[in-house]
């Protein structure tokens, strides 16, 4: 990566899976999230942190969707076979069944799944966390971050392979998106740009208004 910012190659590999074909989408609505499998302190933290790291985009959360109640569904179990057991989630997923028995065997422990509108915004976004290995291992405020950033914008597989969005001030432990990314991630939301692209012509669109906020930022 640069040391300054991205460069419009970089930009266009956060966007491109290894199909080759440049797919960029973001929340087409504000974001209402439920969290379930956890006890109501951990819940009061998780939202804080989601609610923060949401306002990277310029936005806020809000209390619910008016046609889903909420959109970003936060799943938390110790084993994959929890998941088949929650109620009516295979409304949502039909092949919950298949899900399931292809993270088991995967042995990963995250997954999510994005729902689209008819303009190819976000209009939901499943998220399934495995308490387990390094996943278990993180504050419940860094999990957030990473989480909820992973979850603005639909990212390449291998975006961030080689580097993380996020990271942690050593002082206090507070865990923050990393500058670079946050302006990429606001610039993403400017309301001139679309929900939607596929045109990699987009990413030429998107660098100089997140070059702009990064250098503003780090004044």
């Amino acid at each position: 990566m640069s040391e300054t910012f991205f460069n419009v190659q970089e930009i266009e590999d956060l966007f491109t899976p290894q199909d080759g074909t440049y797919t960029f989408a973001r929340w087409g609505r504000p974001i209402a999230p439920v969290v379930f499998g956890v006890d109501d302190t951990t819940l009061g933290y998780l939202k804080d942190a989601i609610a923060q790291t949401v306002a990277v985009t310029g936005g806020t959360l809000a209390e619910t969707d008016p046609e889903l109640g909420a959109n970003f569904m936060w799943f938390f179990c110790t084993e994959w076979s929890e998941i088949a057991m929650v109620t009516d989630l295979e409304k949502l997923v039909p092949n919950l069944s298949d899900v399931v028995v292809n993270l088991d065997k995967k042995d990963v422990n995250e997954h999510r799944m994005f729902i689209f509108d008819n303009t190819g915004a976000i209009k939901m976004c499943l998220l399934f966390l495995r308490m387990k290995g390094a996943v278990a291992d993180l504050t419940v405020q860094t999990l957030a971050v990473g989480e909820t950033l992973q979850s603005l914008l639909v990212w390449s597989k291998d975006a961030f392979s080689s580097q993380s969005p996020i990271a942690v001030i050593k002082e206090n432990g507070i865990c923050i998106v990393k500058p670079n990314f946050a302006s990429l991630v606001r610039a993403a939301y400017d309301p001139i740009l679309p929900s939607y692209a596929t045109d990699a012509s987009h990413a030429l669109r998107l660098l100089p208004r997140a070059d702009k906020l990064y250098r503003e930022m780090m004044q």
